[in-house]
């Protein structure tokens, strides 16, 4: 294992139930789990070495919380291994529990493997241009047609401000897309940042989703709350609030600041959407199209 892979700090362990009302079937739409390395081998060319985050862990923050369904997300230390979420789906089912996962595949993937995933509860193609072991773009446009008559989406870990090639092909893609953490632009960069406002305009035009998370990756205070994410977070619903989902982003990997409490996390809804209804379209109503919930 190389001394440069830096390894990263637990979660904290939630403590308190948020204030907020919780509707029921509320959905985490973005967390991961890691089991011990020699279970799961990481990545040779991963970014960071996360420390274990068990399914149990994860499923007692959604019991304090009062989150009923979640999304797993394929984190890039795994590859396009996704055997541990497949597990943890298969998992979950059985407990009679209604969770999704978006995976990171190979783009020569079979159909049939495919639809192996699909069957355990994968709805989506996560592409990750920030971190070591990601898919690349050139690589998201065969799978983007392979996709496409499965109901499922690609998802997007990228900063808009820096990608304007990207920002200028999502329209075309014949699949959804979801961008990850507001975009990952820095909040310092304001609501008229050009890469934000091209997200703005794919949102209006139904061409896009947009994760309500990572609020503690884009700000620069050093510690909670978040105020100059506000801005952010409320343009991005005010662009269009039936194309917005929240996640916790549990256990927080690769974040090297003050971990986040995630009853903050989630309370920072009543910050930004001040109409309780609106809030219960972005947990509930919102998740349960686009990830194909049993409602």
């Amino acid at each position: 294992m190389s001394s440069e892979i830096p390894f990263c700090k637990a979660a904290r362990t939630p403590v308190r139930g948020p204030e907020m009302a919780v509707p029921a079937r509320s959905c985490d739409t973005h967390a991961h789990v890691f089991a011990h390395c020699a279970d799961y081998p990481f990545a040779l060319d991963r970014t960071y070495t996360p420390p274990e985050a068990s399914l149990e862990d994860y499923l007692k923050l959604h019991r304090i919380l009062g989150i009923d369904r979640g999304v797993l997300v394929q984190p890039s230390v795994y590859g396009t291994d996704n055997s541990l979420h497949l597990h943890a789906l298969r998992q979950l089912r059985e407990q009679g529990h209604d969770y999704r996962g978006v995976c990171v595949v190979d783009p020569e993937i079979t159909i049939a493997e495919l639809e192996e995933l699909h069957e355990a509860g994968f709805r989506g193609v996560r592409m990750n241009l920030l971190f070591r072991g990601g898919l690349q773009w050139k690589e998201v446009l065969k799978l983007a047609d392979r996709i496409a008559g499965m109901g499922w989406h690609l998802q997007f870990l990228i900063n808009v401000a820096d990608c304007d090639d990207i920002m200028d092909r999502v329209a075309a893609l014949p699949v959804p897309v979801v961008f990850d953490h507001m975009g990952h632009m820095p909040a310092a960069l304001g609501v008229e940042e050009p890469g934000f406002q091209k997200l703005l305009k794919l949102l209006k035009d139904n061409k896009a989703w947009v994760k309500l998370s990572g609020s503690y990756r884009v700000t620069m205070q050093e510690k909670y709350p978040y105020p100059d994410v506000t801005a952010i977070a409320a343009a991005l619903v005010a662009a269009n609030a039936d194309r917005c989902i929240w996640g916790s982003d549990w256990p927080h990997p690769h974040f090297p600041g003050l971990m986040p409490d995630d009853t903050d996390l989630l309370e920072d809804l009543r910050v930004w959407v001040k109409d309780p209804d609106i809030r219960e379209r972005i947990l509930v109503s919102n998740p349960s199209r686009l990830y194909d919930f049993n409602d």
